[in-house]
């Protein structure tokens, strides 16, 4: 019988494993060795860290976690000792693209005479862009990674457009280490009254730096979704920046379906077993008549910002708590 260590905050999960094998739902913070040592899968999100202290001389075959994002996980070492890694590319995308344009939008960013730049077109990134050429929007992207698109440089992303919004991974090492990319030498290079959107990871800008420089220059307008130092949220940047959102930018219905159905997933190729996957969402297909007013009317990022506000401390209570909102076109 298989045994399945699970983050009890996974979505859509409960009561699908149980049919297959021995199942215990966990906080995040509760993940063991002591618990690893008799488990055969381990099922995360982003807080749990799965490195040697969590897996070393354990029966793990599988990692797998319900977010795009793989920063908690020692892959190098999870791959050094045959355990298999696996996220949820792209599962979320809309839902992000749907709060970086709603974001945008909400502000007056003219689709007809504005230019975004995208730092960073994977999944996510690819959506926002998607969805700017379906708007008609003139685009900048810089991503080393994709040499089929014609790209910038970070100085000609953040000198030239009038938005800039952020989608990498955060990764502190190789050829294109993202920590702290955007830094005290990038953000004076921004346009008087540009807007600097943060809804990938919180280290992939400097908040110190980023604190200073919304003193010296209060017209840059902030939209920051995920922080440095999670789950602390900076107060100063809180109060200054036009939209401040707990780490729900990706937080909708159908994402975290995408997400589960991609753990399910992993388990079933990694096991060579069946598992219900019914009514949980597939694919992301794009929305043919998209509109700037569709997406305005999805969503409005007022009102999680009043609620961070009014709640500081509380930035993971908050996103536990959230109502997964629909995505636009939904």
């Amino acid at each position: 019988m298989l045994r399945f260590l699970i983050d009890e905050n996974i979505p859509y999960i409960k009561g699908r494993l149980e049919p297959i094998g021995q199942v215990t739902y966990l906080d995040q913070n509760d993940f063991s060795h002591e618990l690893a040592s008799q488990a055969d899968a381990v099922l995360i999100r982003t807080r749990t860290r799965a490195n040697a202290s969590l897996l070393e001389n354990t029966p793990v075959r599988l990692v797998a976690t319900a977010t795009i994002g793989t920063d908690q996980i020692d892959i190098p070492w999870c791959d050094s000792h045959g355990i298999t890694v696996r996220n949820s590319p792209g599962c979320n995308a809309p839902a992000v693209a749907q709060y970086v344009w709603s974001s945008l939008l909400h502000q007056d960013f003219n689709p007809e005479k504005d230019t975004l730049g995208i730092i960073g077109c994977g999944n996510v990134g690819g959506i926002v862009r998607q969805w700017g050429e379906q708007l008609g929007v003139r685009m900048m992207v810089c991503d080393p990674f994709r040499p089929d698109l014609h790209t910038s440089s970070l100085e000609e992303i953040m000198s030239q457009c009038d938005a800039v919004t952020l989608h990498t991974p955060l990764t502190r090492d190789g050829l294109h280490p993202t920590f702290h990319l955007i830094n005290e030498k990038l953000l004076p290079l921004m346009k008087q009254d540009a807007i600097l959107i943060n809804a990938a990871r919180g280290p992939v800008v400097d908040f110190n730096a980023l604190r200073e420089f919304s003193r010296i220059r209060p017209d840059i307008r902030m939209v920051i979704d995920t922080w440095e130092g999670e789950p602390a949220v900076d107060p100063e940047i809180l109060e200054k920046a036009v939209y401040a959102t707990p780490h729900i930018a990706g937080y909708s219905r159908l994402g975290k379906e995408r997400a589960t159905r991609m753990v399910l997933e992993a388990v079933e190729e990694e096991f060579g077993i069946e598992i219900d996957k019914s009514g949980l969402s597939g694919p992301y297909r794009p929305i043919p008549a998209l509109t700037a007013e569709m997406i305005k009317s999805s969503y409005d990022p007022a009102e999680d910002t009043r609620t961070l506000r009014a709640h500081p401390s509380s930035l993971e209570t908050l996103r536990h708590d959230y109502s997964y909102r629909p995505e636009t076109g939904e």
